[in-house]
Formats: C-alpha cells, structure tokens, sequence
C-alpha cells in the first residue's frame, strides 16, 4: 500500500553498502521508520530527502515490515542549521528526544508542529538554547511525566514558588522547603518560565533573550527532571553540554 506523507526526518542510519534506515516524523502518522533503498548513492532520487531534518513530502511503501521510501520531494531542508555545527546539535538533540520518548505508528497532537516551529525559529536566529529549554518542557507531556506547574506539590499553596522539587515532582512554597533538602532554588522569573515554557504557543513565540544564570537554572532543573523519569539517555546530550559549556555568545535579560 502506498502512502503520502508530510513528515521531518529526525534519525538515519547507514544499512549496507548503499542504503539507509531514516525515521520520520510525520503530520498523519507520528513516527515512521522506512528504508531508503540506494540512499547512499551520489545520484539517487533519495539522497537529498534523506539528510536529517529535510522536511518534505514522502511516498511510503507499506508492507507488513519496514516500509520503503519510494519518492521524496523536500519542502524546506533547513540547510542553515545543518551547516552549523552548534545549531545541528540543538537540532538533533529535540529530534533524539523525539525518537526516543514517542512510539512508532502513534500520533502525538501538536509534536509534528513543535519540532517544525522550533527549527524554523533556530534557523531565523532565535536562541538555540532556549529553544531547545521550551522543547524540552513540551515533550514532558508527550513523555507523561508532566510536573506540577501550577501550586505547591506539598500543600497546595500558590504563593510564588521558592524551589523545584524533583523528588515530589513540582514546585516547593517556602513554607514546605524543608521536605526536600535537595529541591532546586529557583528564582521567580525561572518559576515563571518553567510555567510559560510548559505551555507556550510556539505559533506567538516572540523573542526570549535570558541571562546565563537563568538558563542555567532551567537547564539543572530540567535536565535532573529527565534524569529521574523520563527513563531515556540520549547520546546527542554530552556534545551538546559541551558546546553549551564553551559559553558562545553573550546573553542578557530583556
């Protein structure tokens, strides 16, 4: 059975001499792992919708296995970001967590426009960084560990938050800062972002410019969030700490 889909390609790998297997991230049908037969070939058909994050149109061949790639016209191939080392590992990083926390077959409401809204906001020149932070927020509810944004996870107050908890999985009022001695501090504005990044609209996102400090306070929390319940470890995640720690670019507060 054939079969039409819009979709971004999120995962490739090399299979023999002349093929791949590339995963896509479809609008009809969530994730879709196809085979690209002769891929690897300087003048196949394929090989310039097989280059990860081309978004196109794609013609799957559907049998009762892996499906084959049959035709690829590509839409927009965000080239910038591939050409950029640094933009290219914020990329792969949201396109591993796809992969890893999503089933295949499975369609996810609003995933596919995430991923594609937040490349072509990185390729406009929005910050990579805080992207992938607001991401990130996003994929909690794909993953089902949603934290507790909106009150104290202890008592139910909704006085501004003094901690993160990532124990009792949300926010920690002053009065219950006690019960985790090891919950994150958090600043009002980081408690804020957390709650505006959880469940922003990326169709109205504007520019977001965030001092370093506060960009790190949202990345300890939400990385050690990760770490306790999303059961996933993602191999783009090491060169990624590692640019982020070479501190490229000055950031300010708006």
């Amino acid at each position: 059975m054939l079969d039409k889909v819009e979709a971004i390609v999120i995962r490739t790998v090399d299979y023999g001499e002349t093929n791949k297997i590339i995963t896509l991230l479809t609008k009809e049908r969530g994730k879709v792992g196809v085979m690209a037969r002769g891929a690897k070939k300087p003048r196949s058909q394929l090989t310039a919708v097989s280059q990860p994050f081309i978004y196109g149109s794609f013609v799957i061949y559907k049998g009762s296995g892996l499906g084959t790639l049959n035709q690829g016209d590509p839409i927009k191939s965000f080239r910038k970001i591939r050409e950029d080392l640094t933009l290219a590992s914020y990329a792969m990083y949201m396109a591993e967590l796809v992969d890893k926390l999503t089933e295949e077959n499975q369609r996810y409401l609003f995933l596919f426009d995430w991923l594609y809204l937040s490349l072509l906001k990185m390729e406009e020149g929005a910050d990579p960084e805080v992207l992938t932070r607001i991401f990130e927020m996003k994929m909690m509810d794909v993953a089902g560990i949603s934290p507790n944004l909106n009150q104290c996870v202890s008592c139910g107050s909704t006085e501004t938050p003094a901690a993160f908890s990532i124990r009792y999985g949300g926010f920690l009022c002053r009065s219950c800062l006690h019960k985790d001695e090891h919950a994150f501090p958090c600043s009002t504005q980081t408690s804020r972002l957390l709650r505006l990044f959880y469940e922003m609209d990326l169709y109205r996102l504007g520019e977001i410019s965030l001092k370093k400090e506060t960009k790190q306070q949202l990345k300890d929390i939400i990385r050690a969030y990760y770490d306790e319940y999303s059961g996933v470890t993602l191999k783009s995640r090491r060169f990624l700490d590692q640019l982020e720690r070479m501190d490229l670019g000055t950031n300010i507060d708006t």
